[in-house]
């Protein structure tokens, strides 16, 4: 019974749902909802200097009105490349460079746009929900294998069933509520 420790399994489950809950987060903060928010270039890479860089580490992003992102690039020289890259993005606007800082005005979102991301929205909820329904089924699996092994006991297989249960519900608990709330700032004009 000693080289199987439900504790270490269950952790190990709470880990992996947890990457999986960051993951959804940024996934979410990515994603266009008519106010500006600094996460929308986080895909943005620059070539700086011969290498491809998050724009974050060449610039600083600010927003100073609810609907206009602000980019300074720290170096001069780069201002063009960065230029260039957030030409390429699909903002329903062209960036505006004024010296050194680059603006961007977000035009506001129609009805349409705004179902269609709570569409999407639903369903980036729901592969959420099926890797945490996945993590669950494979630690079902190792409890099921130490069952099996005689390394737990009928009741302790079935104690770990319902704590592997119960985490899986409070992480997809979790997601809905995070969903729901995407959804009414989504809406939210």
């Amino acid at each position: 019974m000693a080289d199987f420790s439900m504790e270490d399994v269950l952790s190990e489950s709470e880990m992996e749902m947890m990457e999986k809950i960051e993951k959804f987060k940024r996934e979410l903060t990515s994603l266009r909802t008519g106010r500006a928010n600094p996460q929308l270039l986080d895909t943005v890479y620059v070539e700086y200097y011969g290498a491809r860089v998050p724009l974050k580490q060449v610039a600083a992003v600010s927003i100073p009105e609810p609907r206009t992102l602000e980019v300074r690039a720290w170096d001069a020289g780069a201002v063009d490349a960065i230029e260039a890259e957030l030409r390429k993005v699909d903002f329903g606007s062209s960036p505006n460079r004024n010296g050194g800082v680059i603006r961007i005005n977000l035009p506001p979102m129609t009805e349409d746009q705004r179902k269609k991301m709570v569409k999407i929205v639903h369903s980036m909820g729901e592969d959420s929900r099926v890797s945490m329904r996945n993590v669950r089924r494979d630690t079902l699996e190792k409890v099921k294998k130490a069952q099996k092994a005689g390394e737990i006991s009928e009741d302790d297989y079935t104690r770990h069933e319902e704590a592997v249960q119960k985490l899986t519900d409070a992480f997809v608990k979790n997601v809905d509520e995070m969903v729901a709330a995407k959804e009414k700032e989504l809406l939210t004009i």
